[in-house]
Formats: C-alpha cells, structure tokens, sequence
C-alpha cells in the first residue's frame, strides 16, 4: 500500500508565518492597531450525523445496530485584516469519517495571506499564500461548512470524501482575478502548489499493486467562473494538474509517478425559491515510468449529476438529485475489471448510480437540521476503511443521513 510523506512540518511552517505576517501587520503604519483589531473575526461551526444503511458501511459501522454517529465536523476560523489590502486567514478542522479516534485530530484546514495588488470599482487583482482551498467545481472551497452544502452529502461522483484530502487543498499560491462586468462578474483563479496527499488515495485511485510513498510534486489547478444577472445564471470551468512521485518500496520495482488531470464543467440556473444545478467531469489519472509494464496504468473517468432544489416556508429547502459515477468509460460495467481480478474485486466497485432526496429545515440562522435518503446501484464511491473486504459489499444498498448542524 502506497503512504504519504508527513505535512506536519508544512503545517507549523505554515502557521508561524501566519503569525509572522499579523505582528507585521498590527505594526505597519497604514492602520493603527486598534483599527485592526476592529476587523478580527472569529467564527465556528458544529456538525453532527447520524448513518444508517441497509447493505454496506459508510462513515462508520453503519449498517449494523442503529447505526453509526462517527459523521462530526468541528471547525474554527478566524481572519483579520493587518491592512485595508491585506487578509490574514486561518481554520482549524476536526472531522472524523468512519476510521478511527485519531481521525478527528484537529488540523490546519487552511491558512493564508490574501494581498489585492489591485481593487476598484470594475477590478480586483490579487495573490494568496499558504495553504488554500482548491476551486474545484462549485462546493469544493465551502464542502466542510454544512450550511454552504445544498446536502448532507455532496454529489460523491465528483465530491469524493473517500479522497478527499488530494482535492481540498494544496500548499503555495494562487492568484486570482475579478472582472465587474455590465450584466455579469467574471472570476479566474490560478494556483500553483504541493497537493495534499492522505492516506485516503492508495484503494481508492487503483494504488494497491505496489507498495510505496507518495511525495507529491508542484501542481496547478485552475478555474474560470462567470456570474450572470446577479447570480441568475452560474457556469465555471475547472481543470487540474496533479502529480506526485512514488517512491517503491517494493523489490525488482522502479520509482515512478501518478498523475491526476481533471475537467469539472459546472453550470446553475437560479430562481427566487428554487435552482437546478448540474455538474459533469472527466477525470484521467494512472501510473507511469515505473519498470514493469504491468504497474503502468492510464483511465479515464465519468461523473456528473443532476440536482434540483425548493425552496418554501421561509426556512424550509427538499432537495432531489441524480448522481452518476463511472471509474472507466472503456469499462462501464466493470467486468473487465473484475476479470483482471480473477473475480476477487466485483465489478459493482467501478461504478455507482444514486439517487438522493433530502430536506433541510433553518428555524434559527445558526441552527440547521437535515435529512435524507440515498438509493444507491453500484459501491464506487464507498469508503475502503468502512468496506476493507469489497467481495463481501452489496451493489444494491439505500443509506439515510440525518444531522445537526451549528455555527456562530
């Protein structure tokens, strides 16, 4: 099994020039400290789950007794600005999916420096530094905040909580670019930076054949958005370029490289009480230059969903969504999959589609409380930790989620 090099010293690097940045900050002429101090914010969010399925797991023993409670997200962040150009960002997240204990342990979420070289009244231009959420499709910067999610769950074909970790933040910079438009605001973003690399991958991307350890190498991501009317209609452009050595450890095999190169096309038409949304991707990923051919490896993936949301009462949303998932589009079923297997891994693993109705109730602007059900045909997206023995997973399982969500 593949692992993934320590971050931990990133994250202490990554928090000190944090630190550094706001005592340069509250000390720099252009604002006095009080002033300063006037912008500190501070704010935090709670978020607790209830699982049940009829067939497999998911965040936790989930189909056995009542179910499993181990869905929680626990996050703080804080911002403030040294200078009216300057934005000092932190957030601290604990979340716990299924594994265990030690899963929960409180980590630097994201945390950077956000300076606007340029900002008026048609242009803002500037550049952040740190660790930064990735602009991936539509959720990808708010997912771990349940009052952003139009869901409980985000569409796991493009979404993946099982690999979530590579998608969620990288350490470097991006720049980014705001243009005011007549009838529109258009938005680009460019990043450069090391990709976060968990232990969540190996299973998940086809890993397993050797055994080794990831040192993720300078990646870009990028993301084109256009809003138009308001808001009324949302389309982006998302694309990036993931790569990351391998170091074997296994004998009579080379060091090598995975590569991960997704497109997410994103486009939402929004009225007063409702929205549909929709989401497609292709997503190519493999192994390549190690010295036994067999380990080489080079697919292309599937996904995209559907999803259309009410509004009503005031602070009532239902939600119903289509979701779609396909590993390989040259193995849509997976049975030459599970033939390269000799029948150990079911072909049911490659794909899944799922079908998710939900509602959400907001009684205060704090709290939240949310509910909904999935039938879903096919595992694809099914946590490995949860599922270590995917012969023994079902393809047909229904799941229902509820939860309790807080923030001040």
């Amino acid at each position: 099994m593949i692992e993934s090099k320590s971050f931990r010293w990133n994250e202490c690097r990554a928090l000190a020039a944090l630190l550094g940045i706001v005592v340069m900050g509250l000390s720099a002429p252009a604002q006095s400290d009080e002033h300063a101090l006037d912008t500190l914010q501070v704010h935090g969010f709670l978020s607790q789950a209830l699982v049940v399925t009829d067939n497999n797991n998911f965040f936790g023993q989930s189909s056995q007794d009542e179910g499993s409670i181990e869905f929680t997200e626990i996050g703080l962040n804080v911002s403030l600005r040294p200078h009216q150009d300057v934005l000092v960002a932190a957030q601290v997240l604990s979340r716990r999916a299924g594994g265990n204990s030690s899963d929960a342990e409180p980590k630097l979420d994201y945390g950077l420096i956000d300076y606007q070289m340029i900002s008026d009244q048609g242009r803002t231009f500037g550049v952040q530094l740190g660790r930064i959420k990735n602009p991936f499709g539509f959720y990808n910067q708010t997912r771990d905040v349940a009052f952003t999610r139009p869901s409980i769950l985000l569409p796991q074909s493009i979404y993946f909580d099982r690999t979530r970790s590579m998608a969620l933040t990288g350490d470097g910079l991006t720049f980014y670019l705001e243009q005011r438009l007549s009838n529109g605001v258009l938005r680009g973003q460019f990043g450069l930076g090391k990709p976060q690399a968990g232990d969540d991958l190996s299973d998940t991307l086809q890993l397993q054949r050797i055994s080794g350890t990831f040192d993720p190498q300078q990646s870009t991501i990028a993301q084109v958005r256009y809003e138009h009317d308001g808001g009324r209609v949302v389309a982006a452009i998302s694309n990036a370029n993931v790569r990351s050595q391998i170091e074997s450890h296994q004998s009579g095999v080379s060091d090598g490289d995975f590569y991960f190169t997704p497109w997410v096309f994103s486009l939402q038409y929004n009225q007063e009480l409702w929205s549909v949304t929709t989401e497609y991707a292709l997503r190519r990923s493999g192994l390549k230059n190690f010295n036994q051919s067999s380990v080489n490896f080079d697919t292309t993936g599937e996904s995209w969903y559907i999803q259309y949301a009410r509004r009503f009462a005031n602070d009532w949303q239902w939600l119903m969504r289509y979701d779609s998932l396909t590993s390989n589009r040259a193995d849509r079923n997976g049975k030459s999959f599970e033939a390269s297997t000799g029948g150990s891994v079911p072909a049911h693993t490659q794909f899944a589609d799922d079908l998710t109705v939900g509602l959400q109730w907001t009684p205060h602007p704090q709290v939240m409380l949310a509910g909904e059900y999935h039938h879903v045909d096919g595992t694809g997206w099914l946590p490995i930790q949860d599922n270590p023995d995917s012969s023994a997973t079902s393809r047909r399982w229904s799941m229902w989620l509820f939860q309790l969500s807080l923030r001040f």
